[in-house]
């Protein structure tokens, strides 16, 4: 027999619910943060990169990193959003990622940290709903 998953999850109420949400939110994060990343965004959320033309050879506006660093955390945003069905968890993400990919930009983490640090976030939630704290 096979189960058919509904989003978003419900609230884990034990360790198999509890891994499955975790396991979720991992392949969301895998694939906002690999395939729908994108090199464009990758590079250009780094303000210490050189600033990216635009397609007609115009530089692109000022702190362009801003906006496309915001754009991958809405990515990651709305993944956690859609799994958990929590806007709290999804503001929650927007602003930890922000900020751990900003440290990591920033040359103060490495690479393997960076992921950790975001997995860790994705533990906390499930804790967070786990424990009932929303």
């Amino acid at each position: 027999m096979s189960e058919t998953l509904t989003l978003p999850l419900s609230a884990p109420t034990g360790s198999v619910s509890a891994f499955v949400m975790l396991f979720a939110l991992t392949i969301g994060h895998a694939f906002a943060d690999f395939p729908l990343q994108g090199d464009f965004l990758s590079r250009g959320k780094n303000r210490n990169c050189p600033p990216i033309p635009l397609a007609d050879g115009r530089k692109g506006p000022e702190n362009l990193w801003a906006y496309l660093m915001s754009a991958h955390c809405l990515i990651h945003a709305g993944f956690v959003w859609v799994i958990t069905g929590h806007v709290v968890l999804a503001l929650a993400e927007f602003f930890l990622h922000w900020a751990i990919d900003v440290v990591k930009c920033e040359g103060k983490t490495a690479f393997a940290t960076d992921q950790w640090l975001h997995i860790l976030t994705k533990v906390a939630y499930v804790a967070i709903l786990w424990i009932g704290w929303l």
